[in-house]
C-alpha cells in the first residue's frame, strides 16, 4: 500500500466521529445538529473541502448503501438530501471569493439525474476560486443546457453522474454538446466512477474526469494559469 493511501485512510479515520455523528442526524432528521456540525468544523478551521468530502459527502454515500440494502427508506434518503443542501446553502456566503476572477463555469447534472449535491460542491469550489458559477442543477434537459450555454458563454462546462446507469444519458449530453462547443473543456466527476467507468470519458476530446475536490481545485488553479 502506498503513503498516498495510507494518508487517505488516516485522514478518514480522523473525521470519523463527525461523519458518524452526522449521519445519525441526517437519518434521525436532527435538521439544527447538521447544521451546527458543520459550523464547529468552519469555526475549528477545517478546510471547507475537507468538510464536503470527508465528513458530508462521505455521509450521503453512507445514506445512499443504507438506501439499497433497504435499510432507511426512500423518504429518510430524500430527507437526508433536503438537510444536507440546506447545509451547503447556509456555508454559501461563508466560503464564496470576493475576489472575484473573469472566469465562468457551468455546473449542472446529467438528464434525468436527481442527485445534485455533489454538482453543488463542485460549484462551490469554484466560487471559492473566485469563479462565476452557473449552478442549473438536477435532471437538465440536454437541449436546454445548450441553449444556456449559448447565452452564457462559459469558460468550462462541470457535469455530474451519481448514478452509474445514467452513464449512456451522459455520453449523449457530451456528444451533443461537443457538436455546437467542439472547443469548450468539460470536467466530469460523481459517486457513479467510485467502481470504474473513467475510461469511456477518454474517447472524447477536451473531456476530462476528476474524482474529488482537491483534483478540481487543482485542474482550477492549472486552468487559470493557462487561461
Amino acid at each position: 500500500m502506498n503513503n498516498q493511501k495510507i494518508s487517505e485512510q488516516q485522514n478518514l479515520r480522523e473525521f470519523k466521529p463527525t461523519r458518524t455523528e452526522f449521519l445519525n442526524a441526517l437519518i434521525s432528521g436532527n435538521h439544527i445538529l447538521c447544521s451546527e456540525l458543520a459550523h464547529t468544523c468552519m469555526t475549528d478551521h477545517i478546510p471547507i473541502k475537507e468538510l464536503y468530502e470527508k465528513i458530508i459527502m462521505m455521509a450521503m454515500y453512507d445514506i445512499g448503501e443504507l438506501w439499497e440494502s433497504n435499510k432507511i427508506s426512500v423518504a429518510t434518503e430524500h430527507m437526508a438530501s433536503a438537510i444536507v443542501e440546506s447545509v451547503l446553502n447556509q456555508l454559501y456566503f461563508e466560503i464564496i471569493s470576493k475576489e472575484k476572477k473573469n472566469k465562468t463555469v457551468v455546473a449542472s447534472c446529467v438528464e434525468n439525474e436527481f442527485h445534485q449535491i455533489g454538482i453543488k460542491m463542485i460549484s462551490d469550489v469554484f466560487e471559492m476560486n473566485g469563479w462565476n458559477a452557473l449552478f442549473l442543477g438536477s435532471n437538465t434537459p440536454t437541449s436546454e443546457l445548450i441553449s444556456f450555454i449559448k447565452l452564457k458563454n462559459p469558460d468550462l462546462l462541470a457535469i455530474s453522474l451519481s448514478l452509474y446507469f445514467n452513464l449512456p444519458g451522459l455520453e449523449k449530453m457530451i456528444e451533443k454538446v461537443q457538436k455546437e462547443f467542439p472547443e469548450l473543456p468539460v470536467i466530469v466527476g460523481g459517486q457513479a466512477f467510485r467502481h470504474g467507468g473513467q475510461d469511456v470519458l477518454s474517447k472524447y476530446k477536451n473531456v476530462l474526469y476528476l474524482p474529488d475536490l482537491d483534483s478540481v481545485e487543482l485542474f482550477i488553479r492549472n486552468f487559470q494559469s493557462c487561461h
